[in-house]
C-alpha cells in the first residue's frame, strides 16, 4: 500500500510539473504571437490547447473503463505509463533559447568561467523570483488571483456521488468508462461554443453567470439521490449521461476564462514563471476544495454504504458556490474585458505599438 501512495504520488507531481511548464510556455507563445500582430494565433492557442487535451481525453475515456472489464489494474497501469515516455521524447524537440549563458560544472572546475560569470547566470532565477513577489504583490494581481483560489476552493460532493453511482445504483467500470466519454466529448462542444459565442463577454460576466448557473443545475443531482428521476422515466444511465453534457459544457465556459485571466495578469518578462504559479494555484484550490468536501462528507456520515445525509452534502457543496461571488468585485478592471477586446490591444492588456 505505501508504495502505491508513493508511486502515485511521484506521477501526480511530475504530470504537474509538466502540466504548470506546458501552461507557462503557451502563455510564452501567446505574447510572442500578439507581439508580432498574429491574433488569429495569440486569441486561439489557449482554446486550441485545451481543446487539444479534451480530444485525448475523448479518445481514452471510453477505454479507462472497458479495459478493466477485461484486464488487471496492473496491466491498466503499465500501459498508461507508456504515454508520459512519450510525452518526454517529445519534449527534446522544443527548441528554447536560453536566458543568459550556460555554465556547466566542468566550466566551473577547469576555471574556465569567473566567480562574476558564475553570479551572473546565477542571478538570472533570482531576479525572477524578485520578479514574480513584485508582481504578486501587486492589487491588481493578487486580489484576481484570490478570487480565483476562492471560486476554485468551494467544496464538492464528487468523491461521495461516485459512491453512490457504483455501490447503490450499481454502475460499473464499463458505464463509466462510457460516462468519461461523454464528458470529453461535451467539453470539445464547450470550447467551440465558448469560442463562438462567449469570447466576446466580458470575462467577469462570464465568471458570475456561470456560477449563478451552476446551482439549480447542480441540484439536478438530488433526483437522482432520491431515485425521483426513474418516477419521472428517466433512467439512471440517461440522467447521469444528460447531466455530465451540461456541466462539461458549463465546466468549459467557466475555465477557459480564467485561462485569459491569467494570462492577461502575466506582465513581461515572467509570464512563464508567473502563469505557472497562477496554475499552481488554482490547482492547489481545487485541491482544497476536494478535501474541505471530503472533511463535510465525514461530518455528515456519508460513507460508501449510507447515503442518507447526501441529499444535504449535495445542497450545501453548490450553494456554497455562489459565497466567491461575494468577491467578485475584485476582477474590476481586468475581468471587465473580454477575450476578443483584450486580443485586439494585447493579451496583456497595452495596446500594441
Amino acid at each position: 500500500f505505501t508504495i502505491t501512495i508513493i508511486s502515485l504520488l511521484l506521477s501526480s507531481a511530475s504530470i504537474a510539473l509538466s502540466d504548470v511548464v506546458a501552461d507557462g510556455i503557451v502563455v510564452q507563445k501567446t505574447r510572442e504571437a500578439s507581439e508580432r500582430g498574429d491574433d488569429a494565433i495569440a486569441g486561439g492557442l489557449q482554446s486550441l490547447c485545451w481543446g487539444s487535451a479534451a480530444i485525448g481525453a475523448f479518445i481514452s475515456a471510453y477505454f479507462s473503463g472497458s479495459l478493466l472489464e477485461s484486464m488487471s489494474p496492473r496491466e491498466v497501469f503499465g500501459i498508461a505509463s507508456v504515454l508520459p515516455l512519450l510525452v518526454s521524447g517529445i519534449s527534446f524537440l522544443m527548441q528554447e533559447e536560453p536566458i543568459g549563458k550556460k555554465i556547466s560544472n566542468g566550466d566551473i572546475q577547469n576555471g574556465e568561467v569567473n566567480d562574476f560569470e558564475i553570479e551572473q547566470a546565477e542571478a538570472t532565477v533570482g531576479e525572477q523570483m524578485s520578479s514574480l513577489w513584485a508582481a504578486l504583490r501587486q492589487p491588481n494581481i493578487y486580489k484576481p488571483v484570490l478570487f480565483l483560489f476562492l471560486w476554485k476552493a468551494t467544496p464538492t460532493s464528487d468523491g461521495a456521488v461516485l459512491y453512490f453511482m457504483t455501490n447503490d445504483i450499481g454502475f460499473g467500470p464499463e458505464f463509466l468508462g462510457r460516462a468519461r466519454l461523454v464528458t470529453a466529448a461535451s467539453s470539445l462542444v464547450g470550447v467551440f461554443l465558448y469560442n463562438q459565442y462567449l469570447r466576446r463577454v466580458p470575462i467577469k460576466d462570464v465568471l458570475f453567470w456561470t456560477s449563478i448557473a451552476s446551482v439549480p443545475l447542480g441540484l439536478t443531482q438530488l433526483l437522482l439521490i432520491s431515485h425521483y428521476n426513474r418516477e419521472l422515466g428517466i433512467p439512471d444511465g440517461a440522467f447521469v449521461f444528460g447531466d455530465d453534457v451540461v456541466f462539461s459544457i458549463l465546466g468549459e465556459f467557466a475555465f477557459l476564462p480564467t485561462l485569459v485571466l491569467a494570462a492577461r495578469l502575466c506582465p513581461p518578462g515572467i509570464e512563464a514563471v508567473l502563469f505557472a504559479t497562477l496554475m499552481s494555484i488554482y490547482n492547489g484550490a481545487s485541491t482544497v476544495g476536494t478535501e474541505v468536501g471530503a472533511a463535510l462528507t465525514k461530518s455528515l456520515s456519508v460513507t460508501e454504504t449510507d447515503f442518507s445525509n447526501l441529499a444535504l452534502l449535495t445542497i450545501i457543496c453548490n450553494v456554497s458556490s455562489l459565497l466567491p461571488l461575494v468577491f467578485i468585485g475584485w476582477l474590476d478592471g481586468v475581468g471587465d474585458e473580454s477575450q476578443e477586446e483584450m486580443e485586439a490591444k494585447g493579451i496583456d492588456g497595452f495596446d500594441k505599438e
